[in-house]
């Protein structure tokens, strides 16, 4: 059995994925893309990668909110699918806000440099400090 810390690198990898093929205008299944990364079903995965897809023009709003002299759009797959997730977590989940940013940031330590990993930092920060975290 996989931690959450664990299923949260699954989630970004299918967030990846599908941010790949609906860049390049190809059909996908999620639950097949979630099977090639997961074998056994996991409620926490799905319940993610499905919020993330039906908010993602909420978190994209959010995120250049918050980012500054930038938009979401120009940061690389990897880093939307990091920031998608931190954002996701902090307003549509009951996940304390805390652990929301900090898996984030880990994600970020592995996946981005040192940069994006502040970058990402200070947007989930600044959404934390707004007060809007889990309002939605």
């Amino acid at each position: 059995m996989k931690n959450r810390s664990e299923l949260r690198e699954i989630i970004m990898k299918v967030i990846y994925q599908i941010n790949i093929l609906k860049n390049s205008n190809l059909e996908y299944d999620i639950n097949s893309l979630i099977k090639e990364q997961i074998e056994v079903k996991n409620d926490f995965v799905e319940e993610t990668i499905n919020g993330i897809i039906k908010y993602q023009s909420k978190i994209n709003e959010l995120a250049n909110k918050y980012l500054e002299n930038w938009t979401i759009d120009r940061l690389n797959k990897v880093d939307q699918a990091i920031l998608s997730i931190g954002i996701y977590e902090l307003m549509y989940t009951k996940t304390p806000s805390v652990v929301s940013i900090n898996e984030a940031i880990e994600l970020s330590k592995k996946y981005s440099d040192l940069d994006v990993t502040k970058m990402i930092n200070g947007v989930l920060d600044n959404i934390y400090h707004s007060g809007l975290e889990h309002e939605q």
